[in-house]
């Protein structure tokens, strides 16, 4: 895939990610979708290094959409332990 392709898929991530733990981010809609984009390269990474299945050629593969959105959780989890609610 080209870069192109993983920062749609990093922005569709974070969009799935932010629906499946709703509530107030620290950063608001620009962070969410710059985080979601880091963990779909994240969990891409991921993937291909420990998990042995290699990054595809094929968009629509259901392995790199599972590690991206994860990639994307992680990342939003840790994003709102660590600055926590700064919008309150």
């Amino acid at each position: 895939m080209t870069i192109i392709s993983w920062i749609l898929l990093g922005l569709l991530a974070g969009a799935i990610a932010k629906f499946l733990l709703p509530g107030r981010d620290p950063g608001g809609l620009i962070g969410t979708t710059l985080i979601g984009i880091a963990g779909a390269f994240i969990g891409g990474w991921i993937s291909a290094r420990w998990m042995d299945h290699p990054i595809t050629q094929n968009f629509y593969d259901g392995a790199t959409w599972a590690a991206a959105i994860g990639g994307s959780l992680v990342l939003l989890i840790a994003y709102r332990l660590l600055f926590g609610n700064s919008r309150s």
